[in-house]
């Protein structure tokens, strides 16, 4: 089961457009968990979400970390689940798709992080129950820095993670380059 996670502002449609974009999703059951924190967007009047603020950040991280394995639950109640449970997250829906990892019941295959960093709050050792990462950044992404690209790459190191980095020729963004990287992970996991 491949399981995504959207960035600030946008809804759980968007991420599933992005996860059966990669080539290699068709042999996945892919689902896209929606955030709990609603909003309308101030100029189409949609209705987005986002995974957390700073206000009460501990127990939103417990609320979603419960919700997200609540929604999985629910799943595998309908669908006979293999194991290799794999969490792909787009930018703020990055640290979801890790602490999710750190946190799931279920044998975790890996992790995909799209624009985003590795929530500072995981210790080693449960980030270190994550096997294989993905972690890609845009050369022109002016939120995830080449910097801290470079520091998540090193700490998921450390813990023990096998970690592949991809650097796409766009910026903040979910590219074509950047699901082919997807898809090739996706094949070895």
């Amino acid at each position: 089961m491949l399981v995504g996670f959207h960035g600030y502002a946008e809804d759980a449609e968007t991420q599933m457009e992005r996860l059966r974009a990669i080539p290699e999703s068709g042999g996945w059951i892919c689902v896209s968990i929606q955030a709990l924190n609603r909003f309308y967007q101030t100029r189409t009047g949609k209705v987005v979400a986002n995974w957390m603020t700073r206000q009460d950040r501990e127990a939103a991280i417990a609320d979603n970390i419960e919700y997200v394995s609540a929604c999985i639950a629910e799943i595998e109640v309908t669908w006979s689940i293999s194991p290799g449970l794999v969490f792909a997250g787009f930018s703020q829906g990055v640290a979801m798709a890790f602490r999710a990892a750190a946190y799931s019941a279920p044998a975790v295959a890996g992790v995909i992080a799209v624009g985003g960093d590795v929530p500072p709050e995981l210790t080693a050792s449960s980030l270190g129950r994550i096997p294989e990462a993905l972690i890609v950044r845009g050369k022109d992404d002016h939120l995830y820095s080449a910097e801290q690209f470079a520091k998540d790459a090193e700490r998921l190191r450390k813990c023990g993670v096998k970690v592949a980095t991809f650097e796409s020729s766009s910026g903040h963004e979910w590219s074509s380059d950047v699901s082919a990287a997807v898809s090739d992970f996706l094949r070895f996991v």
